[in-house]
């Protein structure tokens, strides 16, 4: 895919250096808010493709990081949202095999992580684990950095009580 640029191969090698920076962290983030290895990587791809659109215009986005952060999240939103019309219309679900099923202590972090709602997941990731300001995962998640520390309190006080 060229981009319209006098020297594509310095944009694309920009992108690639990027990708390579993001990719694993991206990754990480999106399997605690999915809590589906395959959902992870299709949201972290439809991201990165998405910024990939708009890279010859990065200049002007203050932070590329906080901004594939936020579409990935509005992207797996997007998802969630389609798969419950869908799942409407489905009698039978099929359930994958998660290859961290097998370790426990994986399993009992899963388990945690998934009866938070996305949206404490995706709080709580960012501002634990990223360790990112209300104010910065207010603007990543599109909300007010008060639902975010809300969100947050949630999610911990969930985590506590479980």
């Amino acid at each position: 895919m060229a981009l319209p640029s006098e020297d594509g191969g310095a944009v694309s090698a920009a992108f690639d250096d990027f990708f390579q920076r993001e990719s694993e962290r991206l990754f990480r983030a999106l399997y605690f808010v999915t809590a589906n290895r395959e959902d992870a990587e299709e949201v972290m791809q439809d991201a990165f493709l998405k910024l990939w659109e708009r890279w010859d215009r990065i200049e002007r986005i203050d932070d590329p990081t906080a901004y594939l952060f936020r579409v990935a999240l509005n992207g797996f939103r997007s998802r969630v949202r389609r798969a419950r019309v869908a799942a409407r219309h489905l009698l039978t679900t099929d359930m994958a095999h998660d290859p961290f099923d097998e370790v426990e202590v994986r399993e009992d972090l899963r388990r945690l992580m998934a009866s938070l709602t996305p949206r404490q997941r995706a709080a709580l990731l960012l501002m634990d684990v990223y360790g990112y300001g209300s104010d910065h995962a207010a603007r990543i998640m599109g909300i007010r950095a008060s639902t975010v520390r809300v969100l947050a309190s949630q999610a911990r006080a969930a985590i506590r009580s479980a």
